[in-house]
């Protein structure tokens, strides 16, 4: 039993320091400005220089663009170099040997920030340039590449592109502004749009009612005396009776009675239940409340029914009235309108 103890701890020792030797691995990806150069003969060269350091951006571990850079007052002077394909090849400890194109160099991890490569004799010191891959980075790839394109001038003189902090927050501020106009007249365009949609729909609904309203006031007095004659006979029907009793009770009617209600309504009055939901999407409360308003049910009784405030169907019939004609009037309005509609 001890032999097993022991073999378990030295496997959960070794376990340890091999998660603990494990390392992520190192990648050049992003900027790196160069420090300082060391020459075989001693000297120490330190940048930036008068004439600005390198500048390196690595693709990865497989491409990099070169350019020589100045950092001016919130600005930036790029001289593009070029660029090449490079290649990583880790050998542990920190080292690596680094191939630029066909070149190969030894290349060492510092730190997580720091890399020196040698090349002839020369060691030459790069540190991580984070706030220059994180503002400037597309921006000089892109000048490296546009370089490469265009022809050199027949000096072979190196271009300088400067690259201003203050133009781009400036830029910044004018796509801003681009973008803003550009959704104040898209909310323009839809609010105009939604405007014109609801005076065609009001338009529509004034044509309704007064298509409504002329048919009225246009029966002839044969029509009203039959309209009347129906009217008479249903309310002094079994059917309307035993309605009124229910609803003298406070019982609330089931879906099918509802239903029911609806087909009497509609032998009576054929183009009510049409003419009342042309006039305006309702929901099911306002519906039912025209019905009952039809049926000649009285407010109160009409909120028994539909366990309403009667201060809840006032409120019901005056909103109607506005939202079909447009402008305010009293419960007692809708209701004769209600009233003179569908026969």
């Amino acid at each position: 039993m001890r032999k097993i103890l022991w073999i378990l701890t030295a496997g959960l020792l070794m376990t340890g320091c091999s998660v603990r030797q494990e390392r992520p691995t190192f990648s050049l990806k992003g900027a790196w400005v160069m420090t300082q150069v060391t020459v075989p003969e001693g000297y120490v060269y330190q940048y930036p220089a008068d004439e600005g350091t390198w500048l390196r951006l690595y693709e990865g571990d497989s491409m990099m663009y070169e350019c020589r850079l100045t950092l001016a007052e919130q600005a930036l002077v790029v001289k593009p170099e070029g660029k090449c394909g490079v290649t990583l090849i880790d050998k542990g400890g920190g080292e690596h040997l680094y191939l630029e194109g066909e070149d190969s160099r030894p290349l060492t991890v510092v730190d997580d920030s720091t890399i020196t490569i040698q090349r002839m004799g020369r060691v030459s010191m790069w540190r991580r340039a984070d706030d220059i891959t994180k503002e400037w980075d597309e921006e000089i790839r892109a000048i490296v590449e546009r370089d490469l394109k265009e022809e050199m001038t027949s000096s072979d003189e190196i271009r300088s592109y400067v690259l201003s902090a203050k133009e781009r927050e400036q830029a910044d501020v004018i796509h801003s502004l681009i973008y803003a106009i550009i959704g104040i007249a898209v909310l323009v365009v839809v609010i105009a749009h939604i405007a014109f949609l609801n005076r065609r729909a009001k338009r529509r609904l004034q044509l309704q009612l007064q298509q409504i309203l002329e048919e009225h006031e246009e029966r002839p007095q044969p029509v009203r005396q039959a309209i009347a004659s129906v009217e008479e006979a249903y309310f002094s029907s079994d059917e309307h009776h035993a309605l009124q009793r229910r609803i003298a009770t406070g019982q609330r009617l089931k879906e099918e009675e509802w239903n029911e209600l609806e087909g009497h309504l509609k032998k009576v009055y054929p183009g009510f239940t049409s003419q009342l939901r042309t006039l305006y999407p309702m929901s099911e409360l306002e519906y039912q409340t025209c019905l009952l308003i039809k049926l000649r049910i009285g407010p109160k009784d009409i909120a028994t029914v539909l366990s309403r405030d009667v201060s809840t169907i006032s409120t019901v019939r005056s909103r109607l009235y506005q939202k079909v004609f447009g402008h305010k009037g009293s419960t007692r309005e809708w209701d004769e309108f209600v009233l003179s509609i569908g026969a």
